[in-house]
């Protein structure tokens, strides 16, 4: 009997337009809530914007590469600390660390000439123009990329880190050793990463 009280409530309640007597309270409250992966990238982007301390300008957002992933995979994560969220996007590696040019990072370097990817936090300087158009400049701020300034190791747009190439070869092209973006997703950088926000590198495996 009671069930059919019950059935008869919740037809009424649907008629009359009270949707909150046909459904549990609790349906109604759903808690935020991120992946794992995101969770590790805002975790490490909160321990290296800490450890690069007073260097930093702005430490809303910070950009996480991680090498451990092959080039034909989103491995550079801006990480929204004061949101939560993290987008990722493309970016190639220096043909030095990927001479086989089989799409992995192979080796980290800071030496001058080497063309390879080095390793560490970065703090993102101004905009300039150069041989890719508009670009960022990066400092070193570790000993494994204390020589960023003086190798050039800079962001910005080039045609070999767009998806198109991913399609023909099944990985992007490598660059000198500089953070290289789509160009269409470069225009985010120039907006969220510039101007003395953290940049940091490393083989991490996240995923």
């Amino acid at each position: 009997m009671s069930g059919q009280i019950d059935r008869r409530n919740l037809l009424k309640a649907a008629a009359l337009g009270l949707p909150a007597l046909a459904l549990p309270a609790r349906a109604f409250a759903q808690p935020f809530s991120i992946s794992e992966q995101n969770r590790r990238i805002l975790d490490i982007a909160r321990r290296e914007a800490d450890r690069a301390g007073s260097a930093l300008w702005r430490k809303d957002i910070v950009g996480v590469a991680d090498f451990a992933l092959p080039s034909s995979l989103p491995r550079l994560h801006f990480a929204n600390l004061e949101a939560g969220t993290v987008r990722s996007f493309l970016v190639a590696h220096g043909k030095g660390s990927d001479p086989e040019h089989d799409g992995f990072l192979k080796y980290f370097s800071n030496e001058p000439g080497s063309f390879a990817t080095s390793r560490g936090a970065f703090i993102s300087y101004e905009w300039y123009v150069g041989k890719y158009g508009v670009s960022i400049r990066l400092g070193g701020l570790d000993p494994d990329n204390s020589h960023a300034l003086e190798r050039a190791i800079v962001m910005h747009s080039a045609w070999y880190a767009a998806p198109d190439m991913l399609a023909k070869w099944g990985k992007l092209g490598r660059s000198d050793g500089c953070f290289a973006m789509a160009p269409d997703d470069f225009n985010e950088a120039l907006l969220h990463l510039s101007g003395g926000r953290l940049i940091f590198a490393d083989r991490l495996g996240i995923y």
